[in-house]
Order: C-alpha cells, then sequence, then structure tokens
C-alpha cells in the first residue's frame, strides 16, 4: 500500500513538470456564474487531464514557498460530477476563502484535505 507521501509526491511532481496557466485570475468573475469572483488566482496545470476533460485545476496564492500543503475534494451537482483542486502556496486565509467558494451553495460542496506531517 502506498503511503500519504507518495499521493503528494506524485502531486509535486506533476505541477513541477507543468505549466500553470491562470486563466481566472484574482477579481475575476465566473464565465457562466457571474456572481462568483475570484478571491485568489485559479487556473489549471497545462497538458493534464480532469473529470471534466479539461486540465488539473488549481489555486494559486500569495505564499512565495508555493508548497504544496492542501487539496479541495468537491462534488458539483449541477455537472454531476467531483474532481479536485491542488491548492499551491495558499496561505491560511486563502484557504479559508476557497473552501467558503466551494460551499457557498447547495449546487457544490468541497472538503479541505492537508498534507500530513509537512
Amino acid at each position: 500500500m502506498e503511503t500519504n507521501s507518495d499521493f503528494w509526491n506524485a502531486i509535486e511532481k506533476i505541477v513541477r513538470n507543468s505549466k500553470i496557466i491562470i486563466d481566472r485570475p484574482k477579481g475575476s468573475t465566473h464565465p457562466k456564474y457571474p456572481d462568483l469572483i475570484y478571491k485568489v488566482d485559479y487556473g489549471y496545470l497545462a497538458n493534464t487531464n480532469s473529470m471534466d476533460k479539461e486540465g488539473i485545476d488549481i489555486w494559486l496564492g500569495t505564499d512565495p514557498r508555493k508548497q504544496i500543503d492542501a487539496i479541495m475534494c468537491i462534488i458539483d451537482l449541477i455537472k454531476k460530477d467531483s474532481e479536485i483542486k491542488i491548492l499551491i502556496g495558499c496561505t491560511e486565509e486563502e484557504k479559508e476563502i476557497i473552501y467558503k467558494t466551494h460551499n457557498e451553495t447547495e449546487n457544490m460542496k468541497g472538503i479541505l484535505i492537508r498534507r500530513n506531517n509537512f
């Protein structure tokens, strides 16, 4: 059985070997839901795939160390899918904002999973 460290090392490897694309910078609005304003940079990893057949989603925070120490696992009741979102360099305040963003409607719910012993 693999350990949690194997999982986090795999995430670090895919992030390290992918270009980060920020297509929804802080302050921008969601293309389909204009009431949703991004309070943290949001984007994806180029040349990766996720459940929605697009790149793996990421939140890019302001911590200059750019540590990967959490992910959001979400369920979307409208799209009837689930995904992970990798948090890169997010401060504790940004993690709270991201958590609230994924839980502010009845149509989407998420949990924040923190990296242990990091």
